[in-house]
């Protein structure tokens, strides 16, 4: 039987452990290192995943926005509009008169530009084309003078009575025209176009007999 002191006495109350707040603050650390690590590896998930995405928009708008295309150009006609008298060599000014077709969704902004024109090999003409504007996959129409230096039709003269005897001439141009193109409205890439026809001009009545232009384009 229990004695009355041991009935009696209160439960001796134990004291608190000194390591258990250490252990708890422990914890919380680890646990707050791993929402750390959790919201940073889906912060890194995000941002590789739309940067994924911005690069398959730009590879997208590269095979197709920004792909420049060839333009076309074809003579539409020449027209004598000067004459500059000499007992030797006489030049004259031919209007020339030049279709252009732009394929690309952007519009061609284009600065003054040179042309050249040869009779078989011999250098006869230069002319200089005005800034203008081809509207995107649209037409324009360039009228430029060109100074015709008939010295270098002379170079060859049984040749050039040939030529005249058969009622035409046989002659090529080139041409270089820089400009630039805005897509998007945002993004302003820098073009330079270039064109090189072999075209036959009727004699005396200067008609376009024929022609096979070369054009193209490039950033």
């Amino acid at each position: 039987m229990a004695s009355p002191a041991a009935a009696c006495s209160l439960p001796t109350p134990t004291a608190p452990s000194l390591d258990a707040k250490p252990v708890d603050e422990a914890g919380l650390r680890r646990l707050r290192r791993r929402r750390r690590r959790r919201c940073i590896c889906i912060c890194a998930l995000v941002t590789l995943g739309v940067l994924l995405l911005l690069g398959v928009t730009l590879l997208v708008l590269f095979l197709t926005v920004f792909r420049v295309r060839d333009p076309t150009t074809r003579l539409l006609s020449t027209r004598l509009v000067g004459l500059a008298p000499s007992l030797t060599h006489p030049n004259f000014t031919l209007l020339l008169t030049v279709a252009v077709h732009n394929p690309n969704p952007a519009s061609f902004a284009y600065a003054s530009g040179t042309t050249g024109l040869w009779y078989r090999g011999a250098h006869v003409g230069d002319a200089q084309v005005d800034p203008g504007r081809i509207p995107s996959k649209g037409d324009g129409v360039v009228q430029l003078e060109m100074t015709v230096l008939t010295a270098g039709f002379t170079k060859d003269m049984a040749q050039l009575i040939r030529d005249i005897e058969a009622g035409s001439l046989p002659l090529d141009a080139n041409a270089r025209i820089p400009g630039r193109v805005v897509v998007l409205g945002v993004f302003k890439l820098n073009v330079v176009a270039y064109s090189d026809c072999h075209i036959v001009v009727g004699f005396p009545d200067m008609e376009i007999r024929g022609q096979d232009c070369r054009d193209h384009a490039k950033l």
